[in-house]
């Protein structure tokens, strides 16, 4: 952790700096979704996480949640290999 962020883009070209960080990178499903969740629900609404995240089923898997739960997907970027962070942006309770 303890990257600089100032390479986090939007859409709008604007940084992104979450407003909490969570690395999943060493659990597996259902896990991912379960720690995930768990820090969305202690955010309050239009907070961004940074989500550190194993690319394959656990990142199919927790997109997927996190958009069902309403919450929406603002930014990723590359960490490592078969790493990402995704900025996820907390919807409505």
């Amino acid at each position: 952790m303890g990257e600089a962020l100032s390479e986090n883009h939007n859409g709008n070209g604007l940084a992104i700096v979450p407003d909490c960080k969570l690395d999943i990178t060493s659990f597996v499903c259902p896990m991912t979704f379960v720690k995930t969740k768990l820090q969305l629900e202690d955010m309050d609404t239009g907070q961004t996480l940074g989500l550190r995240i194993r690319l394959g089923e656990s990142y199919n898997n927790v997109t997927r949640s996190v958009r069902d739960e309403g919450h929406k997907i603002i930014g990723e970027r590359p960490v490592e290999d078969h790493v990402v962070e995704l900025f996820i942006e907390k919807g409505k309770d």
